[in-house]
C-alpha cells in the first residue's frame, strides 16, 4: 500500500510517499481503507521530532519508515474475530496512529460510524481538534450554561470547533481571531468577536468564566486578570507552545485559576457523543484547504508556517 514515512527527523522535506506492508489486523481491531486523513500541530511535532519526548515514539536516534498522521475516515475493509460494533462496508472516523497510508488497523474501541451528513474530508476533521476542544471546554473548564467563554485563537482547528462546541453548551461566546477570520468566526455562532490586530481582549473591561487559549499571545497573569472571581484559564496542551504548556504544569498548583496540561486522546464514546450536535448541524468542521496524499509535504509546510483557518485535510486515493 501507498503510505507517508519518514526516516529522519526535520522539515517536510523528510517525507516520502512510499509503498509499505497493509498493516496485520488483531481480534480486536478493525482494517480500514483510508480516504482522508487531517493533520495536526502534533503531526508536525513527530516530523521534526520535536520535543524529543516524541522520538521515544516515533523512533530514537532517528524514525525507521514511520508512519505519520492522527486523524482519520474511511470504510471498514475487514473486521478481527472479536469485534462487535463494526462490519465491512462500515463508514467510520477516528484517531489513530499511522493514518497518512491506504489501509490502517484500528482498535474497535477508537472507532465511531461517520455521520451520515459529513463527507470523509469533513470526519477526518474532527477527532483531535474537537475532543480537545470538548474536554478543554467541558471537563477541564466545566462550562456551564449562561457562563462567558471566550476562545483565544478561535479560527484555528480547535477554536472553531470551541466556539461551536460552547455555544452547544449554552455559553455565551467570544471569539479572538485576526481580521481576516472576523466574519468566519461571527458564522459560527460566536456572540462577540475580537479582532486582535485592532483590540486587546485583556484591555477591554470585561470577564469571562473561562479562557481557552489556543494561541499564548498573553501572560498567565495577563489572562487571570479578566476573569471573573471562580474563573479558569485553561491552556490547550497540544496547541499553544510546548514552552507555554510546561509552565501551566509548574504554575496550575500554585495558581486556583489556572488549569494544568490536560490529555484528549479521542475514541470511540467521545466521537459518538460528538454525532449528535454533528448530525444536527450544531457543529460542523471548517476546512481550509485540502491535499491529495502524494502532496503531504505541501500540507504540511502549509500548517507548519501560515495561520490555517480551520482543519488542514488529506485525501488518500487507493
Amino acid at each position: 500500500m501507498k503510505a507517508i514515512v519518514q526516516n529522519d527527523y526535520g522539515s517536510a522535506d523528510v517525507l516520502q510517499l512510499a509503498e509499505v506492508a497493509q498493516p496485520a489486523m488483531k481480534d480486536n481491531q478493525v482494517l480500514v481503507r483510508v480516504k482522508a486523513v487531517s493533520i495536526n500541530a502534533g503531526d508536525v511535532f513527530a516530523m521534526r521530532g520535536n520535543p524529543w519526548p516524541i522520538r521515544l515514539t516515533a523512533g530514537f536516534p532517528k524514525p525507521k519508515n514511520y508512519i505519520l498522521g492522527w486523524d482519520m475516515a474511511g470504510v471498514v475493509e475487514a473486521a478481527g474475530s472479536s469485534v462487535m460494533q463494526f462490519r465491512p462496508g462500515d463508514e467510520v472516523y477516528a484517531a489513530c496512529s499511522g493514518a497518512l497510508a491506504e489501509y490502517v488497523s484500528v482498535a474497535e474501541d477508537k472507532l465511531a460510524l461517520k455521520p451520515a451528513n459529513l463527507t470523509f474530508e469533513q470526519a477526518a476533521a474532527i477527532p483531535t481538534a474537537a475532543i480537545t476542544a470538548l474536554k478543554g471546554l467541558r471537563d477541564v473548564g466545566k462550562l456551564q450554561a449562561g457562563q462567558k467563554v471566550l476562545i483565544n485563537g478561535a479560527s484555528g482547528g480547535v477554536g472553531t470547533f470551541a466556539v461551536q462546541i460552547a455555544k452547544a453548551l449554552g455559553a455565551e461566546v467570544t471569539g479572538v481571531c485576526s481580521t481576516r477570520n472576523v466574519d468566519m468566526v461571527r458564522s459560527l455562532g460566536a456572540d462577540d468577536v475580537v479582532d486582535y490586530t485592532r483590540k486587546d481582549f485583556t484591555q477591554n473591561g470585561r470577564r469571562y468564566d473561562l479562557i481557552l487559549d489556543n494561541v499564548a499571545s498573553h501572560s498567565f497573569s495577563d489572562l487571570m486578570r479578566v476573569l471573573t472571581p471562580q474563573g479558569l484559564v485553561v491552556p490547550n496542551s497540544g496547541h499553544a507552545g510546548m514552552g507555554y504548556v510546561f509552565k501551566a504544569f509548574l504554575f496550575s498548583p500554585f495558581q486556583r485559576q489556572l488549569a494544568s496540561m490536560y490529555l484528549a486522546v479521542p475514541n470511540g464514546k467521545d466521537l459518538t457523543e460528538l454525532n449528535e450536535w454533528l448530525e444536527a448541524g450544531q457543529v460542523k468542521p471548517i476546512i481550509e484547504r485540502t491535499y491529495p496524499l502524494r502532496e503531504t509535504p505541501e500540507a504540511f509546510r502549509y500548517l507548519d508556517k501560515e495561520h490555517a483557518r480551520g482543519k488542514v485535510v488529506i485525501t488518500v486515493v487507493g
